[in-house]
């Protein structure tokens, strides 16, 4: 007798597949923040790029003007500030008719500060640094990605802190989250 080998239900394949490309969207969204996060905007643009059109095709508008804020930012950072503009103005759009108020408000300040201006008075060096703390990483992993000295992360932590009146990184990180610096 022979075996064969078992085969799942039809319903529980359909239910795999559906439940897999949310799961897909979020997984690219995060990986894209992470590496915009970490400063590496061209590796984050194609990941942010495939979230927004998953979620898209999920028919999750808020999801999709949350990735575009990010691709936004992203191609801001790759200085491209048309793009950025289109990005982010479509983005309000969309938050307008969602009714999302806080998420308004949040675009509001992107949309305000013009390009190359920071925050609080923060150097491009200072937010660069910022960005990596927020993503976790330590001072020395920071000091490594940038070719900088532990000593130099550690004086542009103190002085981003300091300049944005955060008594320690996880509200360093909260900031940056709530600036749009992320």
């Amino acid at each position: 007798m022979r075996h064969r080998p078992a085969r799942p239900p039809t319903n529980s394949a359909k239910s795999l597949n559906f439940s897999t490309r949310p799961t897909c969207a979020v997984a690219a969204a995060a990986l894209g923040a992470v590496l915009f996060a970490e400063g590496d905007a061209r590796s984050a643009l194609p990941k942010l790029r495939g979230a927004g059109s998953a979620w898209r095709k999920l028919d999750a508008p808020y999801e999709v003007a949350r990735v575009q804020v990010l691709i936004g930012l992203a191609c801001g950072a790759l200085g491209d500030p048309e793009t950025s503009a289109m990005e982010l103005d479509s983005t309000r759009k969309i938050f307008e008719q969602l009714g999302a108020k806080p998420d308004i408000e949040r675009l509001d300040v992107l949309l305000k500060r013009t390009y190359g201006q920071t925050p609080a008075g923060l150097t491009a060096r200072e937010v660069e640094v910022l960005r990596l703390v927020a993503s976790g990483k330590t001072n020395r992993a920071i000091a490594r990605q940038l070719g900088l000295s532990d000593k130099t992360v550690a004086r542009h932590v103190h002085n981003s802190l300091t300049k944005i009146g955060a008594p320690s990184r996880t509200a360093a990180t909260a900031y940056a989250y709530e600036n749009g610096l992320i």
